[in-house]
């Protein structure tokens, strides 16, 4: 770079705004930080474009055209920093050639503004004259379009993986909360499935039972122990293997219900019916389970005289559907609170199956029905 004679000072050009050229329109002091860390680069890599550090000139003429070139980059990237991030704001990701379209028209615009303005500067200062204004524009832009155009670039290239890094990192973050949150609900489920199994009534209730057995039919009061024992070990093994096969889980409900059968006696009637093709279906451990003893619950002990309780299993379309129905006096099925059996039933599916399984609730006095519907192949 040279010092002009006569006053005048060829004005060194340098690049525009770097972080402003991917859409952020907030212009906080982390923003207008970035803006000026890539705008000294910018003045330090025009300054030796121009040949300033290696010219011959004194150095009071160098440093007089740093501080041109400096004002070149902060007039230029502070124009494209303003102009730029509200455009591309309106135009957002839509379309990558309509956010390539508005930089290639509006990057040019901002040089030429941005560099009006620079000039701009020596001329108040009275360093330039005002003849001498347009030459120096005019003298400044291929060099500020080269240098504005490769920190342009290399900017795009900056914010591009940056967001990448940030989306993948959200991405990962996200699939890490959710796969906490599904470990909680099965927790959570496992747990209150644990207390049901061993809630006291329901041990003591089958304790006597297998006592009264135990001398007047051995052989039922060693059944009903076997069975007591299947449903303690089926509630202890949850966590370790959360999908069984229907088959399993149907047992594991007939297990129960003749458990219950002998507490009840003929006010639990109950039927069990399941399709060949739907046995082999993965299912979450105690999701049918869940449902009958709800059933049982609130359809069977309130009532003195009982009622039945029908399981049902078919396969339809590539999904197998579990029915449990009964005949007690209903529920509002919008009251079901959190931490309640079927409401962490309903979470386990969702965690499981994704959208892929339901579970709907159809209940009125007389009728409940409550449907489960998972992929057949689990």
């Amino acid at each position: 770079m040279t010092a002009g004679q006569a006053g005048s000072v060829e004005i060194a050009p340098t690049t525009s705004a770097p972080f402003a050229l991917e859409g952020s329109h907030r212009h906080g002091w982390a923003y207008w930080r970035r803006i000026l860390m890539v705008n000294s680069i910018g003045a330090l890599a025009a300054f030796g474009l121009i040949g300033g550090l290696v010219t011959n000139a004194p150095w009071s003429a160098r440093a007089r055209g740093l501080a041109v070139c400096f004002v070149y980059a902060n007039c230029i990237g502070g124009v494209a920093a303003l102009i730029l991030p509200p455009v591309l704001h309106r135009v957002g990701r839509r379309s990558r050639v309509a956010m390539w379209a508005v930089r290639l028209i509006m990057i040019p615009i901002a040089i030429v503004l941005g560099s009006m303005l620079a000039v701009t500067v020596p001329v108040v200062l009275g360093l330039i004259r005002p003849q001498q204004y347009f030459a120096n524009v005019r003298g400044s832009l291929w060099t500020s379009f080269i240098v504005t155009t490769v920190a342009c670039l290399a900017v795009i290239a900056y914010e591009t993986l940056r967001s990448q890094l940030d989306a993948a990192t959200l991405a990962l973050r996200t699939k890490e909360r959710d796969e906490a949150e599904a470990r909680r609900v099965a927790t959570e489920a496992q747990l209150a499935s644990l207390e049901s199994r061993v809630n006291p009534h329901f041990l003591f209730n089958t304790l006597n039972s297998i006592a009264s057995l135990t001398h007047s039919d051995p052989s039922g009061a060693e059944r009903m122990t076997n069975q007591l024992a299947s449903l303690m070990r089926s509630s202890l093994d949850s966590g370790s293997a959360p999908l069984v096969t229907l088959d399993e889980e149907l047992k594991l409900v007939r297990d129960y219900l003749d458990i219950e059968r002998v507490r009840f006696g003929d006010r639990l009637r109950f039927t069990v019916e399941a399709s060949e093709g739907s046995r082999q279906t993965k299912v979450p451990r105690l999701s049918l389970q869940t449902v009958v003893e709800n059933s049982v619950k609130y359809a069977i002990s309130t009532r003195r005289q009982g009622g039945c309780v029908a399981v049902q299993a078919s396969v339809s379309n590539g999904l197998t559907r579990l029915v449990v129905t009964d005949d007690g006096p209903g529920f509002d099925a919008s009251y079901v609170r959190e931490g309640h059996g079927l409401a962490l039933l309903k979470s386990r599916l969702a965690m499981t199956f994704g959208g892929r399984a339901t579970l709907l609730i159809d209940s009125r006095p007389g009728r409940t029905c409550i449907t489960i519907e998972v992929p057949r192949s689990g």
